[in-house]
């Protein structure tokens, strides 16, 4: 077995730097005692429920500004999503101390997945008063913390395929259970937004979705938006989320199409991502390594490394951001492997764990893209959890560090003009930095590369090429440094620490 060029700390250090069709249906006849809306082909009539709009409380932010403050995202997954309930697949009730601790570590952001087939009335879709207030508690815990809180229909047994045979009962049970979703919650301010599905695909089907899959999903989100906007209140102006088929990048960008909104500017459209799948969440492959510092091929797969990432959230970018919309990167993450035979093996994959995670992380981010790393609660082996879900202790504190890290890409000192951060065409690893730092540029050109000090003092301009330049570092202090770059698509400002 070959072994790493570096050690696991080296890695750490490498880490740290990196949707319109509607539906002809006819709508349950009883919603919780009242009678329900009608709906007809391309339209859904004004809520039971609906009262007239109201603004207190909610932002005139753009979803893609608003989605700059929620900077990095955690999911509090397998808990309200639990088939059978909160506790049913290993994780303790959440409580105020895991969303403090959430909170503590530096996420702005917390996705709330939830089954809500917890129907006091299976005819009528009429969600138990208990489970609604369950919800509540919890999104009270976000809010609580200042935190912005996302609530979805989560897979809850698959019963959204976005097939023609499907498409009524779908869509007429999705009105109703956002209809009562949408009340229940409609005085909360603009730090709540509403997710209307999760990953809707054929089920066992992962490949291209036809032109039928795609017009059903479509309709989906529509009454979604549809739905949430006619209760009326502070929904009228809530941001909304809406997914792409089975949240796949390529399927989003190949067949989405916007739902209507009748408020401007409150749309976010949210993917996920578990590339490469034996790497990322494969419990079945012992695929261990990933990235450019592969030391074992055989080890690795051999697509979706860092340029493959770097396209994918580039095409989410110039799809959806450059068109107004935001975008929720719902779900990413590594598993953990503890069993691979010896302590040496493992802590080789706990580095490329931590370089994949913090590179996706930074990725996204300089992208544009919302991350919510996808916590499981489960930290032992092929877990996905970073915190323990009964005391909020971090359980992988290098991997929480590095994300935050990743996030933290605007801190700009006095003295140091604040540029936009633009980070797309360069590259600067290893951070921390001891005697040599990288700076890849991809870039035609650099017109300038200035380093500062904290203080905002410029130290010295560097000469920068187009491909790889190394710079020694051993003359600077310990401490934290900005480089300053120009190039043909904007000015960037990125930090480094020297140790």
């Amino acid at each position: 077995m070959k072994c790493l060029p570096f050690n696991v700390g080296s890695l750490k250090s490498i880490a740290a730097l990196f949707l319109l069709n509607f539906v002809n249906a006819g709508l349950a006849d009883t919603i919780a005692g009242h009678t329900a809306r009608p709906q007809t082909a391309g339209n859904v009539t004004s809520s039971f429920y609906g009262i007239p709009p109201d603004t207190t409380g909610m932002s005139d932010l753009t979803s893609v500004e608003l989605a700059k403050k929620m900077v990095p995202g955690w999911n509090v997954g397998n808990s309200l999503d639990a088939i059978g309930g909160e506790t049913a697949w290993g994780n303790p009730l959440i409580t105020q101390r895991l969303i403090d601790s959430v909170k503590a570590a530096g996420f702005k952001a917390i996705r709330i997945p939830v089954a809500w087939s917890n129907f006091s009335d299976t005819s009528s879709y009429t969600i138990k008063t208990e489970w609604l207030n369950r919800v509540k508690e919890v999104v009270d815990y976000v809010l609580h913390d200042s935190l912005y809180a996302i609530i979805n229909i989560h897979w809850d047994g698959g019963w959204i395929q976005p097939t023609y045979a499907m498409q009524g009962y779908v869509n007429n049970r999705l009105a109703v259970m956002w209809d009562q979703i949408a009340v229940h919650f409609r005085d909360y301010g603009n730090h709540l937004l509403f997710a209307g599905t999760n990953e809707v695909m054929v089920e066992g089907n992962y490949g291209p979705p036809n032109k039928e899959y795609c017009a059903v999903q479509n309709s989906y989100n529509q009454t979604f938006v549809t739905t949430v906007r006619s209760t009326g209140g502070r929904n009228a102006y809530r941001y909304l989320v809406v997914q792409g088929f089975n949240t796949n990048i390529d399927y989003t960008v190949s067949c989405f199409t916007a739902p209507e909104d009748e408020t401007e500017n409150r749309l976010m459209v949210e993917v996920h991502y578990y590339d490469p799948y034996n790497f990322s969440i494969n419990t079945q492959d012992n695929i261990t390594q990933w990235g450019k510092y592969v030391t074992d091929p055989s080890k690795a797969e051999t697509w979706a490394n860092e340029p493959y990432a770097d396209n994918q959230f580039l095409k989410m970018r110039k799809k959806f951001i450059d068109q107004g919309y935001g975008v929720i990167l719902g779900e990413y993450g590594a598993i953990s492997r503890l069993n691979l035979g010896s302590d040496e093996l493992n802590a080789e994959h706990a580095g490329f764990r931590l370089y994949y995670d913090a590179y996706i992380t930074a990725s996204i981010i300089s992208r544009g893209l919302v991350p919510f790393y996808w916590d499981n609660g489960y930290t032992g082996n092929h877990g996905l959890g970073l915190f323990n879900r009964s005391t909020g202790a971090q359980v992988y504190p290098d991997i929480i560090n590095a994300i935050m890290l990743a996030a933290d890409t605007s801190e700009v000192i006095s003295g140091i003009p604040d540029d936009i951060v633009n980070l797309e065409n360069l590259r600067l690893y290893p951070n921390p930095v001891h005697e040599e730092i990288n700076l890849e540029v991809y870039a035609t050109s650099v017109d300038y590369c200035q380093l500062y000090n904290a203080n905002g003092q410029m130290i010295k301009t560097l000469n920068v090429l187009q491909g790889m330049n190394t710079f020694s570092v051993k003359d600077l202090k310990t401490g934290l440094y900005f480089m300053r770059y120009s190039t043909p698509s904007g000015v960037a400002v990125q930090k480094f620490l020297k140790e």
